[in-house]
């Protein structure tokens, strides 16, 4: 197992570069970015009050791949249950922040935001695959890939219409959210009809962009509700494309279908254009 590194390690100048190297790729440079957080004095969250001017961004493959505890983790925080539909998740404080900043400016439209999913780690991400691949869990349509489809790539493209492959998804960056519905037909009327054309016009204005629009070649299915926070999520799709290969995509079942499908150019690098800025 992938042990993190000391996030101490990342300082918080512009840029620097470690030349440490990851233990997945010794050949690659290890760095850190820094972003400005501004705080309003008015901030809701007390969790928030310790963030400091600017906070890094690792760009290291093992924080791509999710191989860390967002629990452990100094840049991360517990969304509060007031914006969430559970206890116990957790973003990146910037992308919090951005969060209550849009959720308080969509109050006043009328308009509720809450979280359905945010970070999960390569662990959490591993359950889920593992369970669907191993046929534990039924896909979404009821059916169990351990009897119906023993090709490893076709069962893999199967659990990719709903489920991310461990190491591969954006929700390991805490940079990512899954807001109020996860069936699109929801936000084609009524409240939701509302809420996805809030997000399309004012969403931007706060750092969000929905990744997974349509009309794109390849990767996931459209997903009205995924919204990530391009300021730091840009940063890390960049390191990812310069970085991140298929092989490096391991340690759970069915990880030898990760080069059959290109996992990194067709889901990792597979999104709406527009959030690349």
């Amino acid at each position: 197992m992938i042990q993190f590194r000391n996030p101490t390690l990342l300082l918080l100048v512009p840029i620097v570069l470690a030349g440490l190297g990851c233990q997945r790729a010794h050949s690659e440079e290890q760095a850190s970015l820094t972003i400005p957080v501004a705080l309003p004095a008015d901030i809701d969250s007390v969790q928030l009050q310790s963030v400091e001017d600017t906070i890094a961004i690792p760009l290291d493959l093992e924080y791509i791949m999710g191989r860390f505890d967002p629990s452990k983790h100094p840049d991360f925080v517990i969304i509060d249950s007031q914006y969430a539909d559970k206890k116990g998740m957790y973003l990146r404080k910037d992308t919090y922040k951005a969060f209550l900043d849009m959720y308080t400016h969509a109050k006043k439209d009328g308009v509720n935001l809450q979280i359905r999913s945010a970070t999960r780690n390569f662990y959490a991400q591993k359950s889920i695959w593992e369970a669907k691949w191993s046929g534990t869990r039924t896909i979404e349509s009821g059916e169990n890939l351990a009897v119906t489809t023993p090709d490893p790539k076709e069962r893999a493209m199967k659990i990719l219409r709903y489920s991310s492959m461990p190491g591969s998804s954006r929700h390991h960056w805490g940079t990512d959210i899954d807001l109020n519905n996860l069936e699109n037909d929801w936000f084609s009327e009524g409240e939701g009809l509302t809420m996805y054309n809030w997000l399309k016009k004012h969403a931007a204005e706060h750092g969000f962009c929905q990744v997974y629009s349509a009309g794109r070649p390849y990767g996931y299915f459209e997903e009205r509700w995924h919204w990530s926070y391009t300021p730091v999520s840009a940063k890390l799709t960049a390191y990812a494309k310069a970085h991140l290969k298929n092989e490096m995509i391991d340690g759970f079942l069915g990880s030898e279908s990760a080069a059959m499908i290109d996992i990194v150019k067709h889901y990792v690098l597979g999104i709406n254009e527009e959030c690349n800025h």
